[in-house]
């Protein structure tokens, strides 16, 4: 008798949030969402589908090549901007841009999308420069690509019992140690913007098959490892832009989102598990995936 009840328990929980996460907040084509990194890949797809659902979507792409290819497939509502979330000068502009296209309507919801993962070598292959490179990207970007737009975030009026949407970021879900990707700083702003009826969610992807990680772009010792990396990559990106676009689009959204069979069935599992036991994991891994002798000697391997 117990486990029936327990049963018909999870199964109303089931379609209660099934139901609960079915609403989706109206009036689309007046609200104004800003995606960075809209030259290929997740924020391509993702700028094409939210154009399509009738949100206005605000698109910025580092290049003109990027910009362009975008403009062919999308309609009139898009508007692009060019945007380096390195420079501090272009993100103020992009901010300045938004908020002279947006007036007082303000940003329904922010995508900081822009990311890069090269150079990925051991860590004693690499040098400081190495690490801000990326960092002025995955950390110091987003963080300047958040607090120049915000107070356009909170300006923007959303149905009022329901937050508005304020970032929505992109990450790796992996939570093995890799030697260039930052912990995300993405949740201290979700904590710090929620009493300001601004509503912060996390995006936490699997490993998918993006040029993020370019083969041609690392030492010959670790391209076997990326290709194979490659080979049980997920290549449907749909399963993140459409975790982004329901975060964006329901009355109910998410925390955060998982998307791909990894982040679910691996990476999820693992941030559950002691410590001491993912370290011997990861080392197992490392064991498996040995890479070759830098000329100093000593054998290596790639932290995935």
């Amino acid at each position: 008798m117990w486990l029936w009840l327990w049963l018909c328990a999870v199964a109303a929980a089931v379609l209660w949030r099934w139901q609960r996460e079915r609403q989706m907040v109206g009036q689309l084509h007046n609200r104004f969402v800003l995606i960075t990194g809209c030259d290929s890949d997740f924020g391509h797809l993702l700028a094409t589908q939210l154009d399509q659902c009738g949100l206005r979507v605000l698109a910025a792409c580092l290049t003109e090549r990027g910009a362009e290819r975008l403009q062919r497939e999308v309609s009139r509502r898009l508007r692009i901007v060019l945007l380096d979330v390195t420079r501090p000068e272009s993100v103020r502009a992009a901010a300045w841009w938004a908020q002279e296209t947006v007036g007082e309507r303000g940003l329904w919801g922010l995508v900081n999308n822009a990311g890069i993962a090269n150079p990925v070598t051991p860590n004693e292959w690499l040098t400081k420069e190495d690490f801000a490179k990326v960092l002025d990207v995955n950390l110091l970007g987003l963080i300047d690509v958040t607090l120049n737009p915000l107070p356009l975030v909170k300006r923007a009026r959303g149905i009022p019992q329901w937050p508005r949407r304020g970032v929505a970021g992109r990450w790796r879900s992996s939570h093995l140690p890799h030697p260039l990707l930052p912990p995300s700083p993405a949740h201290l702003c979700s904590r710090e913007i929620l009493p300001l009826g601004v509503k912060g969610v996390l995006i936490e992807p699997g490993h998918f098959q993006t040029p993020i990680l370019d083969p041609m772009a690392v030492e010959d010792n670790l391209r076997q490892a990326i290709r194979m990396i490659e080979k049980w990559s997920n290549s449907n990106l749909t399963l993140v832009t459409s975790c982004i676009a329901h975060a964006l689009t329901s009355r109910h959204p998410r925390i955060r989102y998982s998307a791909g069979w990894d982040a679910k069935l691996i990476y999820l599992p693992l941030s559950y598990l002691p410590t001491s036991l993912v370290d011997q994991l990861v080392l197992w891994e490392k064991g498996k995936l040995s890479l070759g002798r830098p000329l100093g000697g000593g054998e290596l391997s790639v932290w995935l």
